[in-house]
């Protein structure tokens, strides 16, 4: 059926909303983790890197599995099964056993669960929405900054209050809210009844669907997708190497830790003004959502390059503005860009395809830029490793947009081709 584009829709968006906070807004914030972690297991930036990297490799390997779940069950039983494994996770890392269990409890477990959270969820709202669909997902998306400013201070008053294990505990706790989230996603109402059952299909046609549902063999063939999975490897590699060493990078600087935590907060509001607004401005339609993309994402890149020269909380603070502006502005139009190269219907397998392969960036970058920090003693070689990537992957969407204009005028011609001349159309049906 279309999708309502509203109505209940709205219910869903608020749930994907707080979602979106209790996964992406608690990860945005595990940055004030990072030095408790290393003093605690007494071992270098990088190795403590390899945690937020696992749980960002899992998330993107799960990406699939949690397409397949959706469409085997039901979103509503993902996202809820996704909650589970995100508080338990959490859970089992506050024991504080030590870090190869840090890597299974908050890289595969949490991991793995705000992957079956995030992903079906994303897929609700696609569904649910059509012509409001770039406002409704920048509305559910920026439940990441709202939570992500809040759970800033929060999070570092509840490391004084009841240290780094207490903290994860409590969070761990908050996020089996997941499953009442998960609870409200109601499905959509099929388009088949009764009184139209589905047709019978031979053996052949069976085959094909089976096929098509299992293998993504079609959707590879496609190279404009095949350069956007590109741009999502080199973002995935960028996007998170800042939230990890903007505080750090702080406290080297000599900033005590409320200010140095006070700066993810400035970065998760800019990061919501950042939705908002382009959100609005895709719903505009004044350019195309890939031309937008490859402007702010070049920008973002520029930003973090230049971030190192502020060596002051206030030049810090500017700059930290600018990076989550441009960074809520790619959040907001990335995802549902897919739905422009490979349409609604490929959406959801074209979605896990593109998860799936991103996760290769998202699991290499971070303990990258944290060698790289070993090896120069100077946070700044992360946000030009960062810089770098985003530049790199602003280059890769210009040829996809080419791509698929290519493509829409391809087909424009065909479909024009076909009704100046109706008479070669029925003489070839005839043969």
């Amino acid at each position: 059926m279309e999708p309502p584009d509203g109505g209940y829709g709205w219910v869903v968006v608020t749930s994907a909303f707080f979602i979106m906070g209790l996964t992406a807004g608690v990860h945005k914030n595990f940055g004030l983790f990072f030095l408790e972690i290393q003093q605690y297991y007494s071992v270098l930036t990088s190795t403590t890197s390899w945690v937020t990297s696992t749980t960002i490799a899992m998330f993107h390997l799960g990406a699939p599995l949690a397409s397949a779940l959706s469409m085997r069950l039901s979103h509503r039983t993902v996202i809820m099964l996704g909650g589970i494994l995100a508080a338990s996770g959490m859970i089992v890392a506050s024991l504080g056993l030590s870090l190869p269990w840090m890597y299974l409890s908050v890289g595969v477990i949490q991991g793995l669960g705000v992957s079956f959270s995030w992903i079906p969820t994303n897929s609700m709202v696609s569904h649910y929405f059509k012509r409001w669909r770039p406002i409704a997902y920048a509305i559910a998306s920026s439940g990441e900054c709202v939570f992500a400013m809040g759970f800033s201070p929060f999070f570092q008053w509840l490391i004084d209050s009841y240290s780094w294990q207490g903290s994860l505990l409590i969070i761990g706790g908050l996020q089996f809210n997941l499953c009442v989230c998960g609870a409200l996603m109601k499905p959509l109402p099929t388009v088949h009844s009764s009184t139209h059952p589905k047709p019978m299909l031979d053996s052949k046609q069976e085959d094909t669907i089976s096929k098509a549902a299992t293998f993504q063999g079609s959707l590879i063939r496609r190279p404009e997708l095949l350069l956007y999975i590109l741009f999502a490897i080199l973002t995935a590699a960028g996007f998170f190497i800042p939230p990890l060493f903007l505080v750090p990078h702080a406290n080297h600087l000599g900033m005590e830790q409320y200010w140095a935590a006070s700066v993810l907060s400035v970065v998760a509001l800019a990061d919501l003004l950042g939705r908002l607004a382009c959100g609005w401005l895709a719903n505009l339609r004044l350019a195309r959502n890939l031309q937008l993309l490859t402007v702010v994402v070049t920008v973002l890149g520029v930003v973090l390059l230049l971030l190192p020269i502020a060596q002051t909380y206030w030049s810090i603070l500017v700059f930290s503005s600018l990076y989550g502006f441009l960074f809520g502005c790619v959040v907001a139009i990335h995802v549902m860009s897919i739905v422009d190269i490979v349409g609604l219907k490929d959406f959801d397998r074209a979605l896990g395809l593109f998860m799936l392969l991103r996760s290769s960036g998202g699991f290499a970058g971070p303990p990258l830029a944290g060698w790289l920090v070993d090896w120069t003693q100077d946070y700044s070689a992360a946000f030009y490793l960062s810089g770098i990537c985003l530049v790199l992957s602003g280059a890769v969407v210009v040829l996809v947009d080419w791509l698929v204009e290519k493509k829409k005028v391809k087909n424009a011609d065909s479909s024009s081709e076909a009704t100046d001349h109706p008479e070669q159309r029925e003489d070839c049906e005839g043969i």
